[in-house]
C-alpha cells in the first residue's frame, strides 16, 4: 500500500512539476530552472515566389507578400539604378499577394501586382510587394518592386490599400515623395530613384516603412500623407557607414529595426536600433550579420533573423534567429535557413519565417517554416 501511495506521489508531483516548468499560452512559453526552451521546425506552407513580409490578419489567417517572378521590361525615359544592380527590368503583374490557412494551404490573395528584377551579373533578385500591414481589419502593402527605374513606369513604389473586392488602390507615392525630399547623404554609386523598400509596421494607426537604400524610416497615415520620422544618413554619413534599414517592429511605445551593412557583408556589423517617440536614434542590440526580421515575445526577449552569416554575400543553408534576452542572453532558436526574409508571431505562439525569400531553386519554390516552442526537462547524462 505505501509502495502505491508513494507511485501516485510521484506521479502528482512529476505533472506538477511539468506544469511549472511549461507556463502554455505564452510566446514563447516560460521555462523554469528546471526546463529549458526546445524548438521545432517544419514548413508550414509552400508554392510561393520570393516571399518576404508577413503578418497574421483578423481572421487568424497568415497573408505573406511576395517579391513575385520579376519582368523583363527596360524604361528608358528615366534615370536607372547603377550598374552592377542595374538596369532593373520588371512587369506590372509579376507580384500578389498570399493567404495561408490554418491548414498551410495557399490562396492568392490579391495578385496583378509590379514586380522587378536585378541585373543578371547580380543573381536576377526579385523585389515586388514587400511587407503587409493591417490597420483594423483593412490590409496594405509596401509596393517595393514599381517605379520607373525598375521597369514599370505606370506605377510608382508605395503603399497601396486592398479594397473589399480585393482590388488595390495607392494610398501613398513613396516614388515622389523621395524624389521632392531626398536625404541628406544619399549615396551615388548605388541610388535607386524609386526606392528599395523594406519594412512596414502599423503602430497607433498609422503606417511607418524602412527605406533601405535611402537610409530613412518615414512615417505614413491612412489618408495616404508622408512624413519623414528619421533620416539615418543624417546620423551615419559617408559611404562607409552606410547600414540600410529593413524588418521593422514595434513593441512598448518604441520603434525597433534591423540592418544591412555594405558589401561584401562584414560578419557581426550589423545591429538592432530603437527609435523613441522623439525619433532619437541608439543601438539597442549588436554584433549580427545580415538582418532581414526583427520581433519580440512576450517577455521582452527580441528574436533577430540572419539572412545568411560568416560569407560576405548571401549563401543558403546560413540563415539563422538569434533570441535575445533583456538581460543580453543570446540563444540560438533556428539554424540553417535558406535566405530568410522575415518572420512574425502568430496567435498560437508560434514562429512563422519566409524562408527561400530570395532566389528559390524553381518558381513556388519559396516556402513559410513554423517554430514552435515547448519547455523539456533537461536530465543529466548518463552514458558513458
Amino acid at each position: 500500500m505505501k509502495a502505491k501511495y508513494l507511485f501516485i506521489t510521484a506521479v502528482i508531483v512529476a505533472w506538477a512539476v511539468l506544469f511549472q516548468a511549461c507556463k502554455k499560452h505564452e510566446f514563447p512559453p516560460e521555462c523554469d530552472g528546471k526546463a529549458q526552451i526546445v524548438t521545432t521546425t517544419k514548413v508550414f506552407a509552400t508554392g510561393l515566389n520570393n516571399p518576404r513580409g508577413l503578418k497574421f490578419g483578423p481572421d487568424g489567417a497568415l497573408y505573406v507578400a511576395e517579391g513575385g517572378v520579376g519582368g523583363s521590361n527596360l524604361s528608358t525615359t528615366c534615370a536607372q539604378v547603377p550598374p552592377p544592380v542595374g538596369p532593373v527590368t520588371g512587369s506590372i503583374d509579376g507580384a500578389r499577394i498570399s493567404r495561408i490557412d490554418g491548414a498551410g494551404v495557399r490562396t492568392t490573395w490579391v495578385d496583378k501586382l509590379p514586380s522587378s528584377q536585378s541585373a543578371k551579373t547580380q543573381g536576377s533578385l526579385v523585389s515586388g510587394v514587400a511587407d503587409l500591414a493591417f490597420v483594423g481589419n483593412t490590409l496594405y502593402a509596401l509596393l517595393t518592386g514599381a517605379g520607373c527605374a525598375h521597369g514599370v513606369p505606370s506605377i510608382p513604389n508605395g503603399v497601396v490599400r486592398i479594397n473589399p473586392d480585393r482590388t488595390w488602390s495607392m494610398t501613398a507615392d513613396l516614388s515622389a515623395y523621395i524624389a521632392s525630399h531626398p536625404v541628406a547623404d544619399p549615396d551615388p554609386s548605388d541610388f535607386d530613384p524609386d526606392g528599395t523598400w523594406y519594412g512596414m509596421v502599423n503602430a497607433g494607426g498609422n503606417l511607418f516603412v524602412t527605406g533601405s537604400n535611402h537610409q530613412e524610416i518615414d512615417r505614413i497615415t491612412t489618408s495616404g500623407e508622408i512624413h519623414r520620422l528619421v533620416d539615418v544618413s543624417a546620423t551615419y554619413p559617408g559611404h562607409e557607414n552606410w547600414i540600410g534599414p529593413t524588418s521593422i517592429v514595434y513593441h512598448q511605445g518604441n520603434l525597433y529595426f534591423g540592418t544591412l551593412t555594405t558589401f561584401p557583408l562584414v560578419a557581426g556589423a550589423a545591429n538592432v536600433y530603437k527609435i523613441s517617440p522623439d525619433g532619437n536614434l541608439s543601438v539597442y542590440a549588436s554584433g549580427f550579420s545580415a538582418i532581414l526580421g526583427v520581433a519580440f515575445d512576450d517577455f521582452g526577449g527580441l528574436y533577430v533573423l540572419e539572412n545568411f552569416t560568416n560569407n560576405p554575400f548571401p549563401t543558403a543553408g546560413t540563415g539563422d534567429i538569434i533570441r535575445v534576452d533583456p538581460t543580453g542572453a543570446r540563444q540560438i532558436i533556428a539554424s540553417g535557413l535558406n535566405l530568410p526574409t522575415a518572420m512574425t508571431f502568430g496567435p498560437d505562439g508560434k514562429l512563422y519565417v519566409s524562408n527561400w525569400g530570395f532566389g528559390p531553386p524553381a518558381i513556388g519554390g519559396g516556402q513559410i517554416l513554423q517554430i514552435g516552442f515547448t519547455c523539456e526537462i533537461m536530465r543529466a547524462d548518463t552514458k558513458d
